[in-house]
């Protein structure tokens, strides 16, 4: 990872103080098509190094490998969350999730939810002229389709179709989605390829009705969360490099991810609407930690270290690729590390609508259009997590810090340019960088109303 260059006010990340640089913009960045349409694919548990792209040895991901030969891939974009609900609130609204109100993963039925006062993607792009659309997972609220929280309308979708969380009994022939508030009962496919199908019907219908109209599409795949299940074909095709029937399943089901890609790509461009269209893939956290999925088998994290659950990289360094035809330089990467809380500050910029206050955001607009030099920065990353036990994490320049438990029970500290993997820990021969990020988490920690307050890092 390439030193950060400390170019925002003081914390600005994730404590919602203004970065530098323009607060908005005055006109769309791409003008030549009108306002530029957003796709954002969201994977539900896929690893660092699931994809053929970023290294695994076996699955076969050709879709995803043009993609990111036709784009910029990222090396250093981190989730907002270890684990589902609080990274999809942070990815839309452009906020810590701890501010927002989501601490955790929210169980059905739950009151916990994505308040209605957040500002989301879709409701300023719907603001400023787009069509907007989700389908597939949505895990901001624990009464889902009920009107005693939020609903995927009220954060901004014209058109949704989703699950409050897994797709239920597995990806195969789930029973459990809704459209518009509505149960369309029991479904007959693999849900990565219902999600996409119900999000391009929707595309074709609004190309139909307003073609000039920009259009938004949160695109959230279930897969590959567990229950896992693929399709038949696709599992066979792996039977001779994996090791069992559940790594030839979770094989497969990556590789159906990567089909639903190339099903939305081809769709762009029979539409006409793929050079003007940004398309943004990623994941929504690190892989799935249940012991039937022995990470030492199938390496999904790559060459990091952790899962779901974890500050570690593996828990939220995420796969990420973006893909912007005429504008993103074919092949490039990146390693200036970004977070999901970035495509807000990006979506408004993209839009010509101001950003809005109270955000952890930067636009990455400038990295992909090569303009490396007028890109801000993040003077540091946090993230806190709420399970079991209390965690947090800083990323400064190349130094990462965990802290875990509510006494400084462990202190962690990496350098990530010489220790991807988290080895070797450096908290006690440097305890002044340690203790300069430590008081970081002190000022970038959010209270939980159910918790106490960890120990202060003052003495």
């Amino acid at each position: 990872m390439k030193s950060l260059i400390i170019r925002s006010l003081i914390l600005g990340c994730l404590l919602g103080t203004t970065i530098l640089g323009k607060k908005t913009s005055p006109s769309p960045a791409n003008t030549k098509g009108g306002k530029p349409n957003i796709v954002v694919v969201l994977c539900d548990d896929l690893g660092y190094g699931d994809l053929e792209c970023y290294g695994h040895p076996h699955i076969k991901t050709p879709h995803l490998n043009k993609l990111s030969q036709g784009g910029i891939r990222f090396t250093d974009f981190y989730s907002t969350a270890p684990v589902c609900s609080p990274s999809r609130v942070g990815l839309l609204t452009g906020r810590s999730p701890n501010r927002a109100g989501v601490y955790d993963w929210i169980p059905p039925g739950r009151a916990v939810h994505m308040r209605a006062s957040e500002v989301t993607i879709a409701k300023l792009l719907k603001e400023a002229g787009y069509a907007t659309c989700m389908s597939g997972k949505w895990h901001c609220n624990g009464k889902f389709n009920s009107q005693q929280q939020p609903q995927p309308d009220d954060a901004g979708f014209d058109h949704w179709f989703g699950t409050q969380n897994n797709a239920n009994p597995s990806h195969e022939n789930p029973r459990n989605f809704v459209r518009n508030g509505k149960p369309v009962g029991n479904l007959k496919g693999f849900s990565c390829q219902l999600v996409m199908d119900e999000a391009l019907n929707w595309l074709k219908g609004q190309q139909k009705k307003a073609p000039k109209q920009p259009f938004f599409m949160y695109v959230a795949f279930h897969e590959p969360h567990e229950p896992v299940a693929s399709p038949r074909k696709l599992v066979k095709s792996y039977s001779d490099v994996s090791r069992n029937e559940n790594e030839a399943q979770y094989f497969a089901n990556v590789a159906n991810i990567d089909a639903a890609v190339g099903k939305l790509m081809a769709a762009l461009k029979t539409m006409k609407v793929d050079e003007n269209t940004l398309v943004v893939f990623t994941s929504d956290n690190g892989p799935h930690n249940e012991a039937k999925h022995n990470p030492e088998r199938f390496n999904p994290s790559g060459p990091l270290r952790g899962m779901k659950r974890t500050l570690t990289e593996g828990g939220i360094r995420m796969p990420t690729i973006a893909w912007w035809p005429k504008t993103v330089a074919k092949g490039s990467q990146c390693d200036q590390p970004f977070y999901f809380g970035d495509l807000m500050a990006t979506a408004c910029e993209l839009a010509g609508t101001a950003k809005p206050k109270n955000v952890d955001s930067v636009s990455i607009i400038p990295t992909l259009k090569g303009q490396a030099d007028k890109q801000a920065r993040h003077d540091f990353l946090y993230w806190e997590f709420y399970e079991r036990t209390f965690r947090q994490a800083v990323v400064l320049d190349n130094w990462k810090l965990i802290r875990s438990g509510m006494d400084d029970e462990r202190i962690e500290l990496y350098d990530l340019s010489q220790d991807i993997h988290e080895d070797k820990n450096l908290a006690k021969e440097k305890p002044d960088v340690a203790q300069k990020m430590l008081a970081m988490m002190e000022k970038a920690h959010v209270p939980h109303p159910n918790w106490r307050t960890p120990r202060s890092v003052k003495k």
